[in-house]
């Protein structure tokens, strides 16, 4: 094609036409095309094309040049942006303790493990703060932000108490990084004049108890969603109190630790100037159930009355390590609870609470999730123990939405896997036990003419009318092997399901 005698190509296009042409590329796409010019590039990286970002990084040095120079182009102008900042397996992985160095452990070998431990734990908060100073810096001025989400994944540094806060005091002894950290975020919130969305989770040391008041009063009147979730956060400080709630009057889904959520914010949501909520998740960890009481958890009462306000409140709890009569406790019998998921490391959930839960939340379950992170794969836990019924059994009887059942490091023995799938059968769309979970009885074992691993897998497939395996590999499901960031994720799609 010739225009005016002039041979034409992609560079003499029109820039609206170049940037249309984009708008249809996906995002990966649209970097890698970025490179071929700095026509192109300035094309690219124009805000129409960008209105969201949802960002997944290593935390890793060779991340940030990367991240840096997105964000310089993005950042001012994002309208929805989305970051998770994923720890690398560092316990495990190249170079780590888990090499061993060929260390032997009667020789200082585990001197040398935990010195390799130790350093790695402070690359990895030395890169962390950086890579959090990198996004807060490049947004602190953009007004149109609406969507603003962030989840750290180091929890690992959190799983023995104040381990984090020592490595964190050798990264930056004076606090003078984790200072900045905090004033950028409130800088933003002060800053932002579109926000709807506020989503914080897991995040180290960058959401404070005084936060929320950088906010103005017409845009936490006007948010739709917020989500505060960390449970490192010391003694009984909470991140959002009653007082500061009553502002958020347009709230249709809300995230906090359980403990903070008290009665007196009950009361407030069911208040007639704040519009029905739908969505509440609620993270009930053992550290905030050690340092926090319970004993201003909402009622009965409170819970029948939040429904009556919105018929259609759904809630999510997630449950790391927390003992049965805490759960007890916990679980009222008028929530309206649609998922519940149980993570452990040390405390085992009960047949008892399992059976408590199909009876209780019976018209509203969808999601259960089960998991049991031990090391002995020899001692599972049975929950039909002394039972004339299994309690997984029962729920997927009397829970007829069941839509979802994960299980690991609990036994569940095969004839009642089958009957499950029977009872459910294609409403059951997700059924994920892994392999070393599955048990079966010394009569399936004795049939000489019946394979039961191939006859399980038959029947199980049959029941839910789709093919069907064990799950082999524990570390290609996120909700094994990362709680934390499958919560978040899953809480966040539960919240825009609305």
């Amino acid at each position: 094609m010739a225009l005016c005698g002039q041979a034409a190509g992609a560079a003499s296009l029109p820039s609206e036409l170049i940037v249309h042409i984009f708008s249809f590329l996906p995002a990966p796409d649209r970097l890698r095309a970025s490179a071929s010019c700095s026509h192109w590039r300035e094309c690219l990286f124009y805000p129409a094309l960008w209105p969201q970002l949802r960002i997944c990084l290593r935390v890793s040095p060779a991340e940030q040049p990367r991240l840096e120079f997105l964000m310089r182009k993005c950042g001012w102008f994002v309208r929805e942006l989305r970051v998770e900042f994923a720890a690398e397996n560092y316990l495990s992985g190249g170079g780590g303790p888990g090499d061993g160095g060929g260390a032997d452990p009667g020789t200082g070998g585990e001197e040398v493990e935990a010195l390799q431990l130790s350093t790695r734990w402070l690359e990895v908060l030395r890169t962390y703060l950086e890579l959090v100073l990198c996004v807060l810096v490049s947004i602190r001025n953009n007004r149109n932000l609406q969507k603003f989400s962030l989840f750290g994944d180091i929890s690992v540094l959190q799983q023995q108490g104040s381990l984090s806060n020592t490595y964190l005091s050798k990264v930056d002894p004076d606090g003078k990084k984790i200072k900045q950290i905090q004033q950028l975020f409130e800088e933003i919130l002060s800053n932002s004049r579109q926000l709807k969305w506020l989503s914080c989770g897991f995040m180290l040391e960058i959401v404070t108890p005084t936060s929320l008041s950088s906010l103005s009063n017409s845009i936490a009147n006007t948010m739709e969603h917020l989500s505060l979730l960390d449970n490192n956060i010391p003694g009984n400080s909470t991140l959002i109190t009653t007082v500061e709630l009553e502002r958020f009057v347009n709230l249709r889904s809300l995230a906090l630790d359980f403990c903070d959520f008290t009665a007196e914010m009950a009361r407030v949501l069911t208040d007639s100037n704040h519009v029905p909520l739908q969505r509440l998740s609620l993270l009930v960890h053992n550290v905030s159930v050690m340092h926090k009481s319970l004993d201003n958890m909402p009622n009965d009462e409170h819970w029948k009355a939040l429904s009556r306000k919105s018929t259609s409140l759904r809630v999510y709890i997630m449950a790391f390590d927390i003992k049965s009569e805490d759960m007890l406790k916990i679980l009222k019998p008028s929530i309206p609870l649609e998922r519940i998921h149980f993570d452990s490391y040390i405390t085992c959930v009960s047949g008892a609470i399992v059976d408590l839960i199909s009876r209780q939340y019976d018209k509203f379950l969808t999601h259960f999730i089960l998991m049991n992170d031990v090391i002995d794969t020899s001692g599972f836990p049975d929950l039909s123990d002394n039972r004339n019924e299994d309690p997984l059994v029962l729920l997927a009887w009397r829970c007829t939405k069941l839509s979802l059942l994960a299980i690991h490091g609990y036994t569940v023995w095969a004839h009642n896997l089958i009957a499950i799938a029977r009872l459910r059968g294609s409403d059951l769309k997700v059924l994920e036990v892994t392999e070393e979970s599955i048990d079966f009885d010394q009569g399936e074992l004795a049939d000489q003419d019946v394979d039961p691993v191939h006859n399980l897998i038959e029947q199980v497939s049959l029941g839910l009318g789709q093919p069907w395996h064990a799950v082999m590999d524990i570390e290609s499901l996120s909700v094994f092997t990362e709680p934390n960031r499958h919560f978040y994720r899953e809480m966040q799609s539960f919240s825009e399901d609305i």
